[in-house]
């Protein structure tokens, strides 16, 4: 969900383009199931994706390592449209392609990507009453949750959706009253 702004908006068109593609040819299902299933493979391959990212591997390796790996994989249009980000020197982008993709077809899905940072893991009683929650307030018909656990809040969570921002976490809470404690003994 976090992907570099310039990388993101570089690949804006490929993905809006590949978006109406799908559309066009009423293969938006297969794609975006493979787009999940590629997102999910590159996280788990960091060497693959290393090995795309690289400048110094040659294009042709590059076709050969994703004719090998991934074609037997993926939906033949989806294949298609990999050889044309590694024919335009642009595999780099995949992630962001992917990105901006699966944007595309939540926004129309009406599925909202929300991202939460939490000091502690979440239960699953927690996740569903949380889901259920930003249904309510986002009027989305799904919601799919993004978690980071970082220790460093100490405690609650933080909610990021579009350009929102809802700090709940008790390190927030200690730095406002910090602040306050700052302005109100100064004399």
């Amino acid at each position: 969900m976090s992907t570099n702004p310039l990388a993101s908006k570089i690949a804006a068109p490929y993905a809006r383009a590949l978006y109406d593609f799908s559309v066009q040819e009423n293969i938006m299902h297969q794609i975006t199931a493979d787009f999940q299933n590629l997102e999910v493979f590159l996280l788990k391959t960091e060497e693959l994706n290393d090995y795309l990212n690289n400048p110094l591997v040659s294009l042709d390796a590059k076709r050969e390592i994703v004719t090998t790996i991934l074609k037997p994989n993926i939906n033949n249009e989806t294949f298609k449209f990999l050889m044309v980000l590694i024919n335009r020197d642009r595999i780099n982008l995949l992630q962001a392609v992917i990105d901006n993709y699966l944007k595309l077809v939540y926004q129309l899905a009406s599925i909202r990507m929300i991202e939460i940072s939490t000091a502690f893991a979440f239960t699953n009683k927690q996740k569903n009453e949380l889901i259920k929650k930003l249904k309510e307030l986002t009027k989305a018909r799904e919601i799919r949750l993004i978690i980071n656990v970082d220790s460093s809040l100490i405690g609650g969570f933080l909610i990021k959706t579009n350009s929102k921002v809802i700090d709940f976490t008790v390190k927030n809470q200690l730095q406002k009253l910090a602040n306050h404690l700052d302005t109100v003994l100064e004399i």
